[in-house]
């Protein structure tokens, strides 16, 4: 039987929206994404997303640990909701409303 071991591989992207740390809201810039051993959740693994804008400290962050499955599922549910608008409502591109 193989070790199941950490990957070390991380995707960084720069994003551009807005997040809800504890602090309140804050323009978030950046996204990480690993898979990687949880701080909270109760596996051994789990596809870790971190929402942040590094300008602002530690405090404008958002963290996520699913599941693959989940992960996957929220991939997903973000394709076919954007499928599903009228080309380009979401985009950075929108005219005001």
């Amino acid at each position: 039987m193989s070790q199941r071991m950490c990957t070390y591989l991380t995707e960084h992207l720069q994003i551009d929206g807005s997040a809800k740390g504890a602090t309140g809201w804050f323009g978030a810039s950046r996204a990480t994404v690993y898979v990687d051993h949880p701080v909270h959740a109760r596996y051994g693994h789990t596809v870790n997303i971190d929402v942040i804008n590094p300008d602002l400290g530690p405090s404008a962050r958002v963290a996520l640990e699913l599941t693959e499955e989940s992960a996957l599922a929220l991939a997903d549910a973000i394709r076919n909701a954007i499928a599903h608008a009228p080309a380009g409502l979401a985009s950075k591109y929108q005219k005001d409303q």
